[in-house]
């Protein structure tokens, strides 16, 4: 099993794919990939929050920066 983050994870439960979630964020794949495997990488305030928008969009679900990034 691979190593995720829990943005990685959230994805893996909701049946999104990285590329889908790339396309909507405009995140490069090297960022979402780090973002999704290493659970100790935080992303800049500007990917977090194209992530999190993107996110919302794709599932409906209403979360937030500190589901996934404690701040």
């Amino acid at each position: 099993m691979k190593k995720r983050s829990k943005f990685g994870s959230y994805l893996d439960r909701n049946g999104i794919e990285q590329e889908r979630i790339r396309e909507i964020s405009k995140v490069s794949r090297d960022t979402l990939t780090r973002v999704c495997s290493n659970p100790g990488y935080y992303p800049s305030g500007t990917t977090m929050r194209r992530l999190i928008d993107a996110a919302r969009k794709l599932t409906g679900d209403n979360v937030s920066q500190n589901d996934f990034w404690p701040m």
